[in-house]
């Protein structure tokens, strides 16, 4: 199916469009009625991984699912793949689509995105959800190249470890060899990863890994997904100079141990912030537990009190 009918399969009066900004042309899809929410996904993926949740988003928001430079239908230029670029490239979509504000949602690098929207334009940032993520920092030079028995394996079984090793940070940091490998044969990828980080990996479909596969299938594709990994560095540098975020923040994770997790990464960064556990759901919380994301946003996008603040980070 192509970007377009995917858009129409969905409930909702969801169009495929594009916008060119900042230099790159940006494709979204976009649809409902009400404030405007802006879901920004991660890698590798792209807008399709919130399909299941936009139609429900629909009935209370006008929702526009962005596909990030570098991403599915949007252009895959030589750089600009730090966040504070691609946040720039978000700022330039919203112009475009007329709104002075937002609120913004966003999934791994798509989080990173939304964080560095806010803390660059918080003119344009009403409320903010980062859905298993935190901003890049200093921790991010202390991952093991190695898995840790007892933490990231067990007896030499990575899949048994209660940690995640997180060795694609460093694979896709190497110039060339991803291209040359993954070209043709993403879909390997893709489902090793899904496989590996999703509590319920049949949440995620073959049709649904099909289109990851298809958005991933050329070299200009892996070079871009892999460029947003190797602006991490920049990424850490920027986010040290920017001043806590004062629009509302909700933290989703995926199950047990999110608070450990985001917490000590997200409690210095954010003036109100609300970090909240996803039962049942591991990295990909919109694939894998769809109605709890939706009852989360509403909750906090639509029906929490604009003057309600959170002192710290607060669990539920």
């Amino acid at each position: 199916m192509s970007e377009v009918e995917l858009a129409r399969s969905l409930e909702g009066g969801f169009v495929s469009r594009h916008a060119e900004v900042g230099g790159v042309r940006l494709h979204y899809v976009e649809g409902g009625n009400g404030d405007p929410l802006l879901l920004l996904g991660g890698w590798p993926q792209t807008w399709w991984q919130f399909h299941k949740i936009m139609p429900a988003l629909a009935e209370h928001f006008r929702v526009v699912a962005v596909d990030l430079r570098g991403m599915g239908g949007s252009g895959k230029p030589a750089g600009g793949y730090d966040k504070k670029a691609m946040a720039a490239d978000i700022r330039g979509l919203v112009g475009h689509l007329g709104h002075d504000a937002v609120h913004i949602a966003g999934h791994d690098i798509g989080g990173m995105v939304a964080y560095a929207f806010a803390a660059n334009h918080p003119e344009m940032t009403r409320r903010v959800a980062l859905l298993d993520i935190a901003p890049p920092d200093d921790r991010f030079f202390g991952y093991s190249l190695l898995p840790v028995p007892g933490r990231h394996q067990v007896d030499g079984d990575i899949h048994a470890g209660p940690g995640r090793f997180l060795w694609w940070f460093a694979f896709n940091q190497v110039p060339d060899l991803p291209e040359r490998l993954l070209t043709g044969r993403v879909r390997l990828l893709i489902d090793w990863m899904i496989d590996y980080l999703a509590v319920d990996p049949a949440a995620i479909t073959d049709h649904d890994r099909d289109v990851y596969a298809r958005a991933y299938s050329s070299d200009e594709a892996i070079r871009a997904g892999n460029a947003w990994y190797r602006a991490l560095a920049q990424d850490i540098a920027d986010g040290k100079t920017y001043a806590p975020l004062t629009a509302p923040v909700l933290a989703l994770g995926g199950g047990e141990g999110t608070r450990a997790i985001l917490e000590p990464v997200l409690a210095s960064r954010a003036t109100d912030l609300e970090i909240v556990e996803v039962p049942g759901s591991g990295h990909y919380i919109p694939e894998e537990q769809p109605e709890a994301v939706v009852g989360h946003f509403v909750r906090f996008f639509r029906d929490r009190p604009h003057d309600v603040a959170l002192s710290g980070a607060v669990s539920r």
